[in-house]
Parts: structure tokens; sequence; C-alpha cells
């Protein structure tokens, strides 16, 4: 049997517990579709609630960064805020019975649920995922059946749990939320094949199986987020952001900021205010030997890398930093798949790249960039120049451009911008995605539109076709 046979088999222990997940989670749902909106929308809250205080939440961060060895514990406990914003957004929806009505267009829309939903939870965020996940899963009245990353599974485990205690003080089923107890590849492509809707968060080759699956799939695509500073930058704003979306649980997230385009005018001065932020800047011998340990030869990133704090990514590469600096960057030497610093990263390293004169050589640089890898996901601007904001928004091969903004805090949704709170961003068909926005609640829902006559709204052929239009063919 080939490898690639012996990655897609389950075994039959564990194709009896996945027929066991389905048969509850099928008889889950015939009951959570049944609830009212003022039932949903209180059991949104119980789990939210159940996961998202500070007692519980410090010991799930705590938990899962010792359990996987990724992240930072300091500013991981932050995404608890991420779980507010996300049930903020699904509370100020409709999601049952009549959820829009268009009278002008005779359109009346009802919300239904999606069914069975399998989500593939990340290593990096065994806890907030599955949270964010439970509440629009519950709020569109589906049922979710996790799949854990073997790396971070107890916590994931432990999440679940919590929330399904709190539907059952509700006296609501607990298995409206249920964990397989398998963490592997195999069942989370076997789970995906059994349910109804996949939302699947994660990396690159898990999102290929979510889309291969046979089921209907919201994945996400890779990360390379990259800022432009032009000449009117505020050097200390934007250098400081850079650090709060670099350093936010160690530059795990594919939104933390990967690669600074920066003009000339100001580009020493950010290098300055860079280490100000705690930037340490790493040259030479230094620079080549994070290269070495970044990525192999032939351009793949290196595992070993991922979400660690810069003294420890020095200390791989074989140097040392002072304990003071919280990431490390380097200057970039070009542009496009030949270079490997303006690649994805994923941990506490970013890359600075200069650019001279007009402003269009900082889009033209952009989308060097993005020829190696990220596009569809995210960039930003920090500028003054609304026509420069403007052409970037025209041009950028991305899903969302944040403006003088944290990148890595703020374009999953915040509580200072109208994003949608999430923890999943589809990158549209840049990134080999279906969607372009970020993953909520209208998302994990079926709509029925319901459709009357209304006066007709048919214009005149003159009216349509403009001056192409001639009547003496229509005779």
């Amino acid at each position: 049997m080939s490898e690639e046979k012996k990655v897609k088999t389950i075994t039959p222990e564990q194709q009896a517990e996945l027929d066991d997940k389905m048969a509850r989670a099928r008889a889950a749902l015939k009951i959570i579709e049944t609830y009212s909106q003022e039932r949903v929308d209180r059991l949104c809250q119980a789990v939210a609630w159940a996961v998202a205080n500070k007692k519980t939440f410090t010991r799930l961060v705590d938990m899962g960064i010792a359990e996987s060895g990724l992240g930072d514990p300091v500013s991981r406990m932050n995404k608890r805020f991420k779980i507010r914003g996300v049930l903020r957004d699904a509370l100020r929806q409709k999601s049952v019975g009549i959820i829009e009505e268009i009278p002008e267009k005779g359109i009346v829309k009802y919300g239904k649920p999606a069914g069975v939903v399998a989500c593939i939870v990340p290593t990096t965020n065994p806890d907030l995922t599955p949270a964010g996940n439970a509440i629009y899963a519950i709020k569109a009245r589906d049922v979710v059946v996790y799949s854990a990353h073997p790396r971070s599974k107890k916590t994931t485990m432990e999440t679940v749990n919590l929330m399904r205690a709190a539907l059952e003080r509700e006296g609501a089923p607990a298995d409206i939320l249920q964990c397989l107890e398998t963490a592997s590849i195999p069942m989370a492509n076997a789970l995906m094949a059994a349910s109804d809707l996949v939302i699947a968060t994660g990396g690159q080759p898990m999102v290929r199986a979510a889309y291969s699956s046979g089921t209907p799939a919201y994945g996400v695509g890779a990360g390379n987020s990259t800022m432009i500073f032009d000449e009117t930058a505020d050097v200390v704003e934007a250098c400081h952001n850079s650090m709060l979306s670099k350093t936010s649980d160690f530059g795990s997230g594919c939104s933390a900021d990967g690669n600074l385009i920066i003009h000339e005018s100001i580009y020493d001065q950010c290098l300055e205010q860079l280490q100000k932020e705690g930037g340490y800047f790493a040259k030479g011998e230094e620079r080549e030997k994070l290269r070495a340990v970044m990525w192999d030869d032939e351009f793949h990133r290196l595992s070993d890398t991922v979400a660690i704090a810069p003294q420890q990514l020095a200390q791989i590469a074989g140097f040392t930093i002072p304990a003071d600096r919280k990431f490390i960057f380097v200057e970039a030497d070009g542009q496009g798949p030949e270079y490997f610093f303006c690649r994805e990263k994923l941990t506490t390293l970013l890359a600075t790249h200069k650019y001279h004169g007009e402003f269009q050589n900082a889009i033209d640089m952009m989308f060097k960039v993005y020829s190696t890898g990220g596009i569809g996901h995210s960039c930003g601007i920090y500028s003054f120049n609304d026509e420069h904001i403007h052409r970037l928004a025209l041009a950028a091969p991305v899903s969302r451009m944040m403006v003088r903004q944290a990148q890595s805090k703020n374009n999953a949704g915040s509580f200072t911008n109208g994003m949608p709170m999430t923890s999943s961003m589809g990158c549209g068909t840049w990134g080999g995605n279906i969607t372009s926005e970020n993953v909520h609640l209208k998302h994990y829902m079926n709509t029925t539109w319901v459709s009357r006559t209304i006066p007709e709204d048919r214009p005149s052929d003159q009216e349509l076709f403009g001056e192409f239009y001639d009547p003496e063919c229509e005779k």
C-alpha cells in the first residue's frame, strides 16, 4: 500500500468513533433546530462565558502553551476579547425565522441551519477557535464536531468540555458540541467527508484537504502581511503598531506583519524606531544564520522556528540577543520567489524593504512580495494620503487592507473597526478560497429566499443597451 493510501485510511475503531460522534450530532441537530432566537442567543452567551472569563481562559492559555510549546502567554490572553467580539456580532444578528426583509423587491429571507459542521482547529488557537466556532454555529442552530490538532489536543478537548458543560446547565444537549478523541489527519479527513459543512483553520495541507473532502468548505489561505509606509506615515505610530502585530502570540498568526515596505525619506528613522520599540536589528552573519534556520534551500519554512520568542529564535540560529528584545528584523535584499526574507515567517521575525520615489514603486514591490506567497490574505498602509490609500486598495490582491492599524490585532475584527470578528479569514480565489470575507455568522447558515410579486421592473431596451440598441434589428 502506498504512503498516500495509508494517510487516508482510518482503523475500524476510529470509524466506530466517528460513526458514534456523527449519530450523536445528528440527534442533537434535530433538537437545536427547533430552538427560538432567544434560546440560541442565551446558549451563545453561556458557552462564550464558560471559556472567555479571565480565570478559565488563563488556565486554557497556560495549558495550550505548555502542551504545544508555541506562543506567548501574555499576548495570547488578549484573544479572549476576540470571543467577546464574536459574541457581540452574533447577538446583533438574526438567525431564526425571518432574518431580513426587502419590501421594495418583495424578498423575505429565512435563516436555516447548515447542519453538522466539522471544525478543524489549529495548534496555535486551541481555545479561541473552538469558542468562536461554537458561538456562530449555535447561533445558526448548527452542531459542531471538532478535530483538534495533535500538538494541542488536550487543550481543545478541555475547551470543548467546558462549553458542553455550559450547554447541559442550560438544559441543551451537550452533543451540540463534540470533539474527536482521535486527533490525526486521517480522522480529520473522514470527519470532513461525513459532515455538511467544513470550517478549516490551519495549515495549507489541511485547507486543501477540506476543499477536496467533497463537503462544502470554508478554508483560509496562507498569509504574508505586507505593510507600506509612505512618506506621510507617522513613524512612531507605524513602528509601534508593527511591533504589536509582530509580537502578538510570538507572530504565530498569518496576519502578523512580515514585510515593511518603507519610503526612502523615512527609512532610516523607521529602522531606529523599530529598535526603540524592542526590535533587534540582525545584520551580516546573524542575518545569514537566521536565513539558514528559517528556510531550507528549497525555500520551505522550517517548523522549529514557528511562534517562538526572539531570544529562542536567535539561539536556534546560533547567536544571542538581549532579554529585553521583543522581535528581530532584517533588511531584505530583494523581492520575489528567489528571495528568502520576503516570505511568510509565522514567528518573531520581520523584514524591511526600502522603496524609492513614486508610490507606484511601493505597489510594484508589494506585488513581488506576494509572488512568493500570501496573495489574497492581508496588507496594510500607514499613510495620510487618501490617494495612496485608494490606489493601494484598487491594486492590492488581498481580501482585507488595514489603514493605520496593527494588522494581526485588527484584520480579524476589533472593537475599533467594522470588520466581522472571526478567527478564520478567507483569501478569495487569490488564495484558493471560496470567500474573500472574514468567515462569520452568515457562512454558518443556509438561507431561504421567499419572493412575492412586485410592480414590473423592466427597463426599455434603449435604457438597457444604450447606444448599441438598434430598433431596426428588432423588427
